[in-house]
């Protein structure tokens, strides 16, 4: 992984990543790339390797200010009604759902690391295609791994601003044309078109890394994009269908196991529940966003239970921004084995005060506390909590049942024992994936989800969307529109 660091400070530097001033607001150094780099089979791997930094984050030691694509809680949890502010109230627009092109907007920051992500993936598509190499397998590898990249970084953008810009060409000089958004739907083509094209690629079928893309996370991603596609999009049963063929691939891969103690899950690294995660580490990359739950010392004096609570000595290291929620507290049953690994109440004598995050507690060190749990992008539960919702969708409850409970049973609170009828079941996948997947960043996706597929009214569910109109996606910053006269702005806004 330290390798991982030292070429993500080679890839930024490159041409793909600076691309042109007006799509993605840095100088181009193509010919740098041209020259220098491609030279022998041996860079490609590191190359792609490298690009993996926007799914987490900047090292350290690395270049750039942003925040990685699985480590931005802004969309995947703080619409959501997950969490409420801290001692150090930090949640902003977003949780407020008070969003405008002028307050809490994709800016340019997001927008461009989101190009440069593609960017680097054309760019990398383009000079491996005609490439010997004298170990097929690892091309073939390659090129999959960054057609998921790019996949991911499209349905990312789906998620968030619904239509968005398809640029598959590579960037070779600062001749980048000035391109408009097309509909999520064909979006939505090009995701499935690149993953189709990974999966059939990949030359095993098995997890070579944890914190790589492989054959069983493309088939993760083709059916978590199918579950969007098909409730979100008006995909239907075909879409549905879809996801649980690509849920059975999954299945199917040998190793995986649910861990049989949900604490380890997020807190022992790369365990056998893990399919897919963004590393992190200490000493070689940033904290992840649980550091915005975990709370200093000083914001908790005088708790009577503080050797409980996860804690960190000074605000750099733990933030104390946000608390769990009443909301989500009051789905889990007094006996859920999850509850001491999700959340705690701080005591003050026999007064109960702010109930903390205990989910990605970090790891304590000999000078500090240190968020570096790795950031979970898809585990066996997550596969199994979609088989029940695809299945469910579909009108086959008895199966949903059946995935829904492999969680449940896990967690201490037994088998489902509710109406067996199509939306009380989806309902209660959607309160177990609030329990088993809270705090890992998927929450504010599977609300929309959900209201589309009409199991819930989001604008009533979530506290601050009630009596508000704020569209589900967001709107883009003025200065994203200013740099491309094709943008327009999204729907709503």
């Amino acid at each position: 992984m330290k390798k991982l660091i030292q070429l993500t400070i080679v890839v930024c530097s490159l041409a793909v990543m600076a691309g042109c001033d007006k799509i993605l607001d840095v100088k181009s150094q193509s010919q740098i790339t041209e020259q220098e780099y491609f030279k022998s089979e041996g860079d490609f791997d590191p190359y792609v390797n490298g690009i993996y930094i926007y799914l987490r984050g900047p090292a350290k030691t690395g270049p750039g200010n942003f925040t990685g694509m699985a480590n931005n809680i802004v969309y995947g949890t703080e619409r959501s009604e997950e969490l409420i502010n801290g001692t150090n109230s930090r949640l902003g627009q977003s949780w407020t759902q008070i969003i405008t092109p002028t307050s809490g907007a994709v800016g340019n920051t997001d927008y461009n690391v989101w190009y440069k992500a593609i960017g680097n993936c054309n760019l990398l598509l383009s000079k491996i295609s005609d490439f010997n190499f004298t170990n097929t397998d690892n091309k073939k590898r390659i090129t999959a791994e960054a057609l998921c990249i790019r996949a991911y970084t499209y349905f990312h953008m789906v998620r968030v601003i619904g239509d968005a810009v398809i640029m598959n060409d590579p960037v070779t000089d600062d001749n980048v044309p000035q391109l408009p958004r097309s509909k999520a739907t064909d979006v939505m083509k090009q995701i499935f078109s690149d993953l189709d094209q990974a999966i059939s690629l990949f030359p095993v079928k098995t997890i070579t890394s944890k914190y790589r893309f492989s054959y069983p996370a493309a088939q993760a991603m083709k059916a978590d994009a199918k579950l969007w596609s098909a409730k979100v999009l008006g995909g239907g049963t075909t879409d549905l269908n879809d996801a649980i063929a690509a849920l059975a691939e999954v299945e199917k891969t040998s190793g995986l196991a649910l861990r049989s103690s949900f604490k380890d899950v997020t807190t022992v690294r790369a365990n056998e529940e893990i399919i897919m995660a963004a590393y992190f580490n200490r000493d070689e990359s940033s904290a992840n966003y649980g550091v915005n739950a975990l709370p200093f010392v000083t914001a908790i004096a005088g708790a009577t239970n503080i050797d409980s609570i996860p804690y960190t000595q000074t605000s750099s290291n733990g933030l104390a921004a946000y608390q769990i929620s009443n909301q989500s507290k009051a789905l889990f049953a007094s006996n859920d084995k999850r509850i001491p690994f999700t959340y705690i109440i701080e005591r003050q004598g026999t007064t109960l005060k702010k109930s903390w995050v205990t989910k990605l507690p970090g790891n304590k060190y000999a000078d500090d506390r240190v968020s570096d749990n790795d950031v979970i992008i898809y585990r066996l539960a997550d596969i199994y909590l979609m088989e029940a919702e695809a299945y469910a969708a579909v009108g086959n409850t008895g199966t949903a049942i059946t995935y829904l409970n492999k969680t449940r049973n896990r967690a201490g609170i037994g088998n489902y024992s509710g109406g067996t009828d199509q939306l009380s079941v989806e309902k209660e996948i959607l309160n177990e994936r609030g329990r088993e997947l809270f705090f890992e960043n998927k929450r504010w996706f599977d609300l929309v989800r959900f209201h589309k597929g009409g199991t819930i009214n989001v604008y009533n569910y979530v506290p601050n969307l009630i009596g508000k109109t704020t569209p589900l996606f967001w709107p883009l910053a003025s200065t994203v529109l200013g740099n491309n006269n094709q943008l327009t702005q999204t729907d709503g806004y």
